[in-house]
């Protein structure tokens, strides 16, 4: 090959900003050499508009330019790896975090900081949050979910009807202001079409239950330059189908000698507690070694039949692993494994374009993009106890007559082993119990969002311009399903004692008790709903400014965005506001309708300072309603000294808002039911310990809400690349990238109010008499983060067989993840490679590596995804050092998996794509994190995908 031959390919690989994939086996997009003829050189009256506009830029240009990390994924590549959603692309990218974004991590009871999230999917880019990535749809701005209002719901955006996805992997607050710290996420649709095609996708688990179906109807008329004209428009359907964790023989807490058990001793056949005045008083002494035992479950007494008699997913209780050595002989019972792993979900969306050529500079155009989606979390039913005073009333005196043959055979047993003298006949029975014929807890969300868009672009001299307007909204709400009684009618059900705790295994309740339950349902009852609403006009132009430099002539855009965000927020409108145990409703944070303005100016220049180096300056001005004004600028080069060599670095400033929420919500209060913590200012490090004076037990509550005085978080990004095609069938970049966020905005950390209580004191909230009632751990601005990361791409091909292979690997290597509670402290130890609670779990690498072989109508594709595996979090009982399971391994293993795919266009119009994914049918690694903590019983959904192998067919059809 001559060295000519080889010129063109690679000043194309070192100047294009998506030199790689994302994922391998996705083509690099084609780019155009800025040495080739340009597109014309006639007078402005030819000129068309040929000129893109690219993800992370202002300037419209003939060419992608190579200064930023850009990413495209091809509808064709997407669909051959089996996607068939957003949250699933979001799962398959390695610059996507590892956080609770998906349906499955927020699938039970989370965290505090995740209430409201209930149906989100959201877009998490460097592990720097969901509300910290930029999502776009052609290039603006949608509305964020509408229970919480702090990011983009990618279930609402039109998925099937995708044409590419463009990810920038580098901040971008200097083009797009707030939320742009991780990166962007721009979906492209169709700009116009013309026939009609429908398409099928089944997606189908050969373990049963999770299927994916959808269906997409794609219509459109009118040719843009004869008829002046193009109006298209898009219909898809979607339905996933429920995965309970009972369907995965890996989906199970039960597996002490690991270091995993369920902290629960509210099993389906009651667990006996001590309480004053009840059976069992202050407990008893076991005979065998004169323990005090204040929870005992009689299946689980020696010689009795066992905890795993009493119904489906019950065991003992590991008071080891607990270190509750009064707990010896409790049951437990699997929540966990008893939550779904994949919510059910159903959807319908619409995209609909017209665009009209007003004359051959000129378009004008309107869209308009709508979806419902409908998803059912569905968790554990309710534990009732009598052994807080918050329920003590589901344990009436009148609670089973004393001569009742429950009554007694419970009694006979304890009095059996530990003998009658320790017991109080007579006396009600105190218990714990998990009420199966309540029925599992289900709350259902229903989320209507739109976005109406209209515009004109074109060309003015030789300006291109763009203007918009736009309205989005986001209307979401929650209602409770099964699982969910008025609570004074659960009171009266079980006090009346239709409700049998103690049922003989194998029995069920009675249809008396099971029509009293149904009596009292609550189904039906709304939540909480708000509605998120965005209006924005944009206007930018772009073009060459008259100058020139040796590079080239100087380019420049400028331009304006004016937004109002508006959100409402709606709790518990019930007249007679009838309570319901144990619904989680959120009246406390009731927002009436709040709204802030934005005005924002923005200017891009771009300069050709050689013919080897270029240099882009970016900026914007923000000013919002309530915060005043930042400022944040972008620099970013491509230096290429030699044809297969390109140098690429960028850096910005960044800055995220405080949501509305985080401003305005009410002051809601949690008791603290543990007994671990103690007054730091009498006992330094809070640590309760009775045999330290100063150190008793305290259970005060804590206090969550919002704050007005909140301030803007920052950020700092920097990244550096490098781009090389020494020969046509090789390529390879790399981009080191570095985030530092400060003024974060999170809730208190009760660790850090403890550790650093001399700063936080007036965060400890004293009665008259000096004693802690309350924890302030309303939002705050505190602290920050630093992460540091390598990004790689590595693309081979060539000739084989008359056909055309491509090998790639796409890797992602955290280095650095530090945090820090205050501003002044230094960050702490690296936590990369460790398990992290609720947020971004930060492992250090992960890659896809892709093999790709086409020839005529065929297409096969083989990829290799790879997860690192990480340190778990210990067992309580490891971490206080009372007992190490027998079993338990410290580190989590890697997760591998496969993919394939074959693809067939000869059966013209018809376009086949078979695959399997997860081919090998690996199951998630097992980790022993805990379970109150984290979704997913034994395994982690951040991580890994629990549906098993499946097989996916594609059917497209295009009728004319």
């Amino acid at each position: 090959m001559s060295a000519r031959s080889y010129r063109a390919p690679l000043r194309r690989l070192a100047v294009a900003i998506v030199a790689a994939l994302a994922c391998p086996g996705i083509a690099i997009a084609q780019v155009q050499d800025p040495s080739d003829p340009p597109p014309s050189a006639e007078p402005d009256e030819t000129r068309t508009l040929d000129t893109v506009r690219v993800t992370g830029s202002n300037i419209r240009r003939t060419e992608v330019e190579g200064q930023l990390p850009i990413t495209v994924f091809q509808k064709a590549e997407i669909e051959a790896q089996g996607i068939s959603s957003a949250e699933q692309l979001l799962m398959y990218m390695n610059i996507a975090g590892n956080g609770s974004d998906n349906l499955s991590s927020n699938a039970g009871i989370v965290h505090e900081e995740q209430r409201g999230n209930n149906g989100v999917s959201g877009a998490n880019l460097r592990g720097q949050g969901a509300d910290a990535t930029l999502v776009l749809l052609n290039g603006r701005r949608v509305a964020t979910h509408g229970l919480k209002g702090r990011a983009v719901d990618l279930n609402s955006i039109p998925f099937a009807a995708i044409d590419r996805v463009e990810v920038l992997r580098d901040g971008a607050s200097a083009v797009y202001g707030t939320d742009a710290i991780g990166g962007v996420i721009n979906f492209i649709t169709r700009r116009d079409y013309t026939g009609a095609e429908a398409s099928a996708f089944v997606d189908v688990t050969e373990a049963g239950g999770g299927n994916i179906h959808r269906a997409n109807l794609l219509v459109g008329g009118g040719d843009l330059d004869t008829d002046r004209w193009n109006a298209f428009g898009s219909l898809s359907f979607r339905n996933n189908e429920i995965l309970r964790g009972t369907d995965r023989d890996f989906s199970n807490a039960f597996q002490p000698e690991r270091g995993l058990s369920p902290d629960t001793r509210g099993p389906p056949f009651a667990t006996v507690f001590a309480q004053d005045g009840s059976l069992m008083a202050g407990g008893v002494l076991d005979p065998g070694d004169g323990s005090l035992q204040t929870a005992v479950n009689i299946l689980d007494l020696p010689g009795a039949a066992g905890c795993e008699s009493g119904g489906e997913l019950m065991g003992p209780y590991d008071h080891r692993l607990w270190n509750v050595a009064s707990s010896r002989y409790a049951c437990a019972w699997d929540y966990p494994a008893a939550a779904v792993i994949q919510q059910p979900q159903e959807s319908v969306d619409f995209i609909g374009r017209a665009t009209f050529k007003l004359s051959d500079r000129h378009e004008a155009f309107v869209e308009f993009v709508g979806s419902e989606v409908d998803v059912e979390k569905t968790f554990e039913p309710n534990q009732i106890s009598s052994s807080t005073s918050a329920t003590a009333a589901f344990n009436p005196d009148t609670w089973y007559p004393s001569t009742g043959a429950n009554y007694d055979r419970v009694f006979d047993a304890l009095a059996d082993y530990f003998g009658a003298d320790q017991l109080s006949y007579g006396d009600r029975i105190a218990y714990r119990w998990r009420c199966m014929a309540c029925g599992p807890r289900q709350i259902s969300t229903n989320t209507r969002a739109y976005r109406l868009l209209a515009g004109v672009e074109g060309l003015v001299g030789n300006w291109d311009y763009a203007v918009g307007l736009s309205r989005a909204s986001s209307e979401s709400t929650s209602t409770l399903g099964s699982g969910y009684h008025y609570t004074d009618a659960l009171q009266e059900v079980l006090g009346s004692g239709l409700l049998d705790p103690f049922l003989p295994p194998g029995q069920a309740q009675s249809a008396e008790a099971l029509a009293a339950l149904e009596a009292g349902s609550a189904r039906g009852v709304a939540l909480y709903g708000g509605e998120s609403v965005v209006t924005q006009v944009d206007a930018v132009l772009s073009g060459e400014v008259g100058l020139a430099l040796p590079g080239g002539a100087i380019q420049a855009a400028a331009g304006i965005d004016l937004r109002r965000e508006e959100f409402l927020f709606k709790g518990d409108e019930r007249v007679d506001g009838r309570a319901v145990f144990n619904a989680p409703f959120d009246d406390a944070n009731i927002l009436e309708d709040v709204s802030r303005d934005i005005k924002a100016v923005f200017a891009e220049l771009y300069l050709p300072v050689f013919d080897s180096l270029d240099v882009t300056l970016a900026g914007r001005y923000d000013h919002y309603d309530g915060f005043g004004s930042t400022t944040n600028p972008k620099v970013s080069f491509k230096y290429q000294p030699l044809e297969a060599l390109a140098f690429r670095g960028a850096y910005s400033t960044g800055f995220k808002v405080p949501s509305f929420n985080q401003l305005f919500n009410g002051v809601s209060d949690l008791p603290y039911t543990g007994m671990d913590l103690a007054d730091p200012a009498t006992c330094p490090g809070g640590v309760a310990n009775p045999e330290v004076p100063g150190c008793e037990a305290i259970q005060p509550d804590e206090l969550f809400g919002g704050k007005e005085d909140l301030k803007p978080e920052e950020s700092k990004q920097k990244s550096f690349g490098v781009v090389i095609a020494p020969v046509d069938w090789f390529n390879m970049s790399l981009d080191w990238w570095e985030i530092e966020r400060t003024n974060t905005i999170r809730s208190a950390q009760r660790e850090i109010l403890i550790e650093h209580y001399e700063l936080f004191a007036d965060n400890w909230i004293r009665d008259a008499s000096g004693e802690v009632v309350a924890i302030d751990r309303r939002y705050i601005n505190s602290g920050g983060s630093l992460m540091r990361g390598i990004e790689l791409d590595a693309n081979f091909s060539g000739d084989l067989a008359g056909g055309r292979w491509n090998v790639g690997l796409n890797g992602s290597y955290i280095d650095t993840f530090r945090t820090k509670g205050v501003e002044a402290l230094p960050y702490t130890d690296n936590l990369v490679g460790d398990y992290v609670r609720y947020y971004n779990l930060p492992i250090k690498w992960k890659h896809t590596l892709n093999f790709s072989y086409s020839r005529g109508d065929w297409t096969h594709s083989l990829t290799q995804i790879y997860r690192h595996g990480y340190n778990d979090e210990p067992p309580v009982s490891v971490r206080n050092g009372s007992y190490v399971p027998p079993q338990w391994d410290p580190r989590v293993d890697s997760y591998t998996t496969y993919n394939y795919s074959v693809g067939y266009t000869g059966l013209d119009p018809l376009r086949v794509v078979f695959g399997v994914r997860n081919l090998l049918d690996e199951d998630p690694p097992f980790t022993a994190h805990q379970n109150d903590f984290a979704a997913g019983a034994g395994w982690e959904p951040r991580i890994a995908d629990p549906r098993g192998r499946a097989y996916t067919l594609q059917l497209e059809y295009k009728f004319f």
